[in-house]
């Protein structure tokens, strides 16, 4: 990649965080850093951890007046939660950092804890520290998370393959109009994939089908994907956002975000048995990579055209 000039304007979160990447180099116990859903950091042989953070805003990720501070403590959870599945880890502890507005803040506070405790005890996660601030600004919540690899090693973005197969664990689009304050981390769903099958390649789908599935594509060597229009899962909620604001269902499912479904990859004989029926989960076929890059998708009469990314970014202008 080539690196812009210092004062050299940043097109996009994106473009910013692979600014950052290609300057920041990483030393011996970082199997993995910036640029996937967690950092992969070996502790000693064979034992090696993920981390991940991820912080939300009153007024960007929830409405702390509207939603309450237990739906914001669990999404903070549920969505760091998410990541891990992502790599098909096992949570084992994090820490929760608060920026807390002054007005209320022992009771936003036990608010946030109420609402994340549940789902700790659930993945058995322990709470093990994290920093309380007061401030005159909006609710701010950070989580970090770590967990441990499985087995077979984590899976990250790269590693898709030309003729691999993409699948995705659920329904898309909508999540605004409420689900996305109650995401379910796919964790369980990632172990049981990861002990039946290869996994080539996994992300969870946080902003949008196309943004995401495009973030593989580019870990593993510049690929593209056709993605079938009869086979893409289309929640509910985006057909009741369709008729409000006029996009199509397909729009929403393909760069709404906040669904924290999985999109993972995995080769032929492999998507074989998936479509057999050969497991318990209940998984939708969408698509295959491509040697071309870009992302296309594929109607019904055969046709095929390109798809334009729109999914979110939190420094688009």
């Amino acid at each position: 990649m080539t690196n812009p000039p210092t004062n050299a304007p940043l097109a996009g979160e994106f473009a910013l965080i692979d600014w950052i990447r290609s300057r920041t180099p990483t030393g011996p116990n970082t199997l993995l850093g910036i640029g996937d859903d967690c950092a992969i950091i070996r502790t000693t042989p064979g034992d090696d951890w993920l981390v991940t953070t991820d912080m939300l805003m009153d007024g960007r990720h929830f409405v702390l007046d509207r939603d309450g501070p237990e739906a914001a403590g669990r999404k903070a959870l549920a969505v760091n939660l998410s990541d891990i599945a992502a790599m098909a880890g096992t949570p084992v502890a994090a820490t929760v950092s608060v920026a807390l507005p002054k007005t209320q803040a022992r009771e936003i506070a036990q608010g946030i804890h109420e609402g994340l405790s549940p789902l700790a005890r659930r993945f058995n996660v322990d709470l093990v520290g994290g920093d309380t601030n007061g401030w005159d600004g909006p609710l701010v919540i950070s989580v970090t998370l770590f967990g441990t690899c499985p087995p077979q090693g984590a899976v990250t973005r790269a590693g898709a393959r030309p003729g691999d197969q993409i699948f995705v664990t659920g329904p898309l689009g909508g999540s605004l109009l409420g689900r996305h304050l109650h995401p379910e981390p796919r964790v369980l769903e990632a172990k049981a994939l990861i002990e039946s099958v290869s996994i080539r390649a996994m992300i969870d789908v946080s902003d949008g089908l196309v943004s995401d599935l495009g973030h593989i594509l580019e870990e593993s060597g510049g690929l593209g994907a056709a993605l079938d229009l009869s086979h893409i899962p289309i929640h509910e909620d985006a057909r009741l956002m369709s008729q409000a604001d006029q996009r199509s269902p397909l729009d929403h499912a393909l760069n709404d975000g906040e669904d924290f479904e999985l999109c993972f990859v995995v080769g032929p004989e492999e998507a074989m048995r998936l479509k057999a029926g050969l497991h318990p989960l209940v998984l939708h076929h969408v698509g295959e990579v491509q040697s071309e890059a870009g992302i296309r998708i594929r109607l019904a009469d055969g046709t095929v055209r390109p798809i334009v990314s729109q999914g979110f970014d939190h420094l688009r202008p």
